[in-house]
């Protein structure tokens, strides 16, 4: 038994000490994003005022590609394809390549619409395969082959494009020639819809504003997000192009291309409005898509990363990056060692947890939540205030997530399963729902909040009340996201 124990023990400092040091680098991050920060533009705007002439002369544009890739999207498919012809761009350069596997009448919707736009004078082709091999990986190749652009932008089928998109990016294109690809950053079409919604918006923004500015700009990998983006065709084709092998081919693609040389670049004050996942059960699959497909990324590409000549930060950096969503497992473990521990080692965990706590773990564990109150002070100026209110809840969301990302994360450890699970979108009126899978991972949840308040009430019982606050939210978020995933299968069946 004491073997036992001291296992638990060990396994309990282990993720202890991981998640400091990711917290760690949050700071890192931050104190990047602070360095380099430009998110008024100002910068890109020169680089793309100097190159503003060439678009007064249509033959010094080149040919570029939108590749549209939709799979049973009839809310949304009209409006990304209108979206798209709406983008300022000569109409005889700009290609419009819609990649539709539907086998709905989605179909129908798309010929029409794609009718229409050819008699305004739109180059609109819609490309359909026989089969759905490599799912949107698989469509972007098949596209790929087929279309004319030197360049290509994708748009996935929740996202309405700026109207000035290209005349942003491709200056960055003709500044460097070893550019392969540029980001925009995401923003939201539905963040008031809900407090879930609200949520996540802070969370994206986290990402969009904090860590993409800050590894684009402090000389790290960074990632396309599948979307609002633009490759140089070149990039592709060099890199080894689209591959199925993993659920994040957008990432996957990304650092073939990196440490191929390479460079991506991201424009934070260009903003593509996307819709957020509106019910609990797509956020969980969304999220879960992308921690399986992250973990997948990252066996099959650290071991490269690591005989790269790249720097060792550049490394190091990387494969934090592609890790990240080990914190979500390391988190579902903690919360089930705590109690056993507890009534093991009570005296020696309280005083472990009071020094780490005091020295490094709440620093540490405050990062995240720093980066967002920092991303939305310099990120969204005019309304920080009402936005930060938000944390709180996306704590809870977290937590209670961490237990269908730690199974994502453990399957993307160990399987090869490149099964695309996508994200059914509304659009600003819902004509058809699209039902996801139900699973039972929404019992195993509120077990996990029953068995964290009862973790909780022992605590108090044994007088430890340190940790009390951390299960709480642990609790909080179990029962939160398994009680409205399961109210949710129940809407979808009556």
């Amino acid at each position: 038994m004491d073997l036992l124990n001291y296992s638990l023990l060990t396994a309990y400092v282990i993720c202890s000490i991981l998640l400091l040091l990711y917290g760690l680098n949050s700071h890192y991050m931050i104190y990047l994003f602070l360095k380099n920060r430009d998110l008024s533009g100002s910068d890109d705007r020169k680089k793309e005022a100097a190159y503003a002439g060439r678009f007064e002369d249509e033959r010094s544009l080149p040919v570029v590609t939108t590749q549209i890739p939709l799979y049973n999207e009839f809310n949304v498919a009209e409006r990304i394809m209108r979206g798209v012809a709406a983008i300022d761009y000569p109409k005889q350069l700009h290609e419009i390549q819609v990649l539709d596997d539907s086998d709905d009448e989605t179909c129908a919707l798309v010929d029409r619409i794609a009718a229409q736009l050819i008699e305004e004078g739109f180059r609109v082709s819609v490309f359909r395969r026989k089969d759905r091999i490599g799912y949107k990986a698989g469509a972007l190749e098949a596209g790929l082959a087929v279309c004319e652009g030197e360049l290509i932008g994708i748009f996935d089928s929740d996202f309405i494009p700026p109207h000035d998109f290209y005349h942003r990016i491709l200056p960055h294109f003709w500044a460097d020639i070893k550019c392969g690809m540029v980001q925009a950053r995401w923003d939201h079409l539905n963040q008031a819809e809900s407090w879930l919604t609200r949520a996540q918006s802070l969370g994206v923004d986290g990402h969009f504003i904090i860590e993409q500015t800050a590894r684009s700009r402090g000389g790290l990998f960074m990632n396309f997000c599948g979307t609002a983006g633009v490759w140089r065709r070149a990039a592709i084709e060099d890199s080894g192009g689209w591959q199925h092998d993993t659920v994040t081919e957008d990432l996957d693609l990304s650092y073939r291309a990196q440490l191929r040389g390479w460079g991506v670049y991201y424009i934070p004050s260009l903003l593509a409005p996307a819709e957020l996942p509106a019910t609990y059960t797509a956020y969980k699959s969304q999220q879960y898509r992308w921690a399986k497909g992250t973990m997948q990324t990252a066996r099959k590409l650290l071991p490269a990363l690591w005989r790269s000549p790249q720097s060792f930060r550049r490394k190091l950096q990387a494969t934090v990056h592609l890790t990240h969503y080990t914190l979500h497992l390391q988190m579902a473990i903690l919360a089930l060692l705590i109690l056993p521990l507890m009534l093991s080692f009570s005296t020696q965990i309280g005083l472990y947890r009071s020094m780490l706590f005091l020295t490094l773990l709440v620093p540490a564990a405050a990062g995240p939540s720093i980066g967002y109150f920092i991303c939305q002070y310099y990120g969204r100026p005019e309304d920080w205030r009402r936005r930060v209110v938000r944390l709180p809840f996306l704590l809870i969301l977290g937590f209670g997530i961490s237990l269908s990302n730690a199974r994502a994360v453990v399957d993307g450890l160990t399987s090869n399963d490149s099964t695309f699970i996508r994200t059914p979108k509304d659009g600003e009126r819902i004509f058809k729902k699209y039902v996801l899978k139900r699973t039972k991972l929404p019992l195993f949840e509120l077990l996990f909040a029953a068995y964290c308040a009862l973790t909780v009430g022992i605590l108090v019982y044994i007088e430890q009340y340190a940790l009390i606050p951390f299960v709480v939210i642990y609790s909080l978020g179990f029962a939160l996201v398994g009680y409205k995933s399961i109210n949710e299968a129940r809407a979808q069946a009556s």
